[in-house]
């Protein structure tokens, strides 16, 4: 059987407690990382927007950089689930993941801009594939290879989104495996 572990300051509200419920049954059924995203994802949207989900703290941002509040880790290392509150303007660098991913846009708006590692042989680069801006209740799921993006908040308000990993984040640090660099001319 899987037990919990809580972590951060704060501690969960109902409504997250469930959510982390809903989660852990997904994952206990060891299906295919891109199942498993999926199967999370449609979890995790009817929880979107509902002000119950997080604590007052666990909304706070930080003017430096978005900020990151890891809610849950499961005692296993199976999955974590991980609140990232976004400043106007703040951004990630250009990454991919150490596992399965799944992100919902919980409040306000957050624009991504998705890569593809294109190789000869010899070198290789980033192309980008794709641009998309979600609103508050966008949920995305995805699994490594092929999970490279840059996430930023281009919108004036706030914006929190709720992620689930395949990992252990507070063990971890972090769910980006590695980080990619751009020519400055390709940052956006």
């Amino acid at each position: 059987m899987t037990t919990s572990a809580t972590v951060g300051g704060g501690r969960l509200t109902e409504c997250m407690t469930a959510l982390v419920g809903e989660i852990r049954a997904v994952v206990d059924r060891g299906l295919p990382p891109e199942l498993t995203a999926y199967l999370v994802g449609e979890r995790l949207a009817p929880h979107l927007g509902d002000g119950e989900l997080l604590t007052a703290d666990q909304r706070e941002g930080d003017p430096e950089r978005y900020r990151q509040h890891v809610l849950h880790a499961e005692s296993d290392g199976s999955f974590s689930v991980v609140a990232l509150v976004w400043l106007p303007g703040q951004r990630t660098p250009v990454h991919d993941h150490v596992s399965w991913c799944v992100a919902g846009v919980h409040q306000g708006q957050e624009s991504e801009t998705r890569y593809r590692l294109v190789s000869d042989g010899r070198t290789a680069h980033l192309v980008e594939t794709e641009h998309v801006v979600g609103p508050a209740g966008t949920v995305s799921a995805f699994a490594p290879p092929g999970d490279i993006h840059l996430v930023r908040n281009a919108c004036a308000t706030t914006a929190i989104s709720i992620h689930v990993y395949g990992a252990d984040v507070a063990r971890l640090g972090t769910s980006i495996r590695r980080v990619y660099r751009l020519p400055a001319a390709e940052q956006r």
